[in-house]
């Protein structure tokens, strides 16, 4: 599940897989290149990473805030301990492993939102 939600994710308009710059060590990050604007910035935690992937398959991303709530409560993610501890974080997430193609689907179904929320166009992918 991990290499076909990374070919997804690698597939969206100017991310680049890369080595995280604030996850866990082996963590993968997925960040923006230059060309790609930002329609909200203050929701990347550093730099242009928009989420990156944890060894273990689980994820961190920022999502609109109201997504959020929802894929929360539908089980989808846990709020992040550090959501809400500056403005723009209030959507940043866990997102639970994929362990099936339709949980997979749905993983990146929420990473084009938070590529859409963060950039405010499509990831083309």
């Amino acid at each position: 599940m991990s290499r076909r939600l990374l070919e997804a994710v690698s597939a969206f308009e100017g991310i680049k897989l890369e080595e995280t710059r604030i996850g866990f060590p082996g963590s993968i990050g997925f960040n923006l290149d230059r060309t790609v604007p930002l329609a909200n910035p203050a929701s990347i935690v550093v730099g242009r990473e928009i989420a990156h992937m944890h060894p273990d398959g689980s994820l961190h991303a920022a999502l609109d805030p109201a997504l959020a709530e929802r894929a929360i409560a539908l089980g989808w993610a846990e709020s992040h301990p550090w959501a809400n501890r500056r403005p723009g974080w209030e959507g940043f997430v866990m997102i639970f492993v994929p362990t099936n193609q339709d949980e997979l689907n749905v993983v990146i179904a929420l990473l084009k939102d938070s590529y859409r929320y963060i950039t405010g166009v499509s990831p083309g992918a």
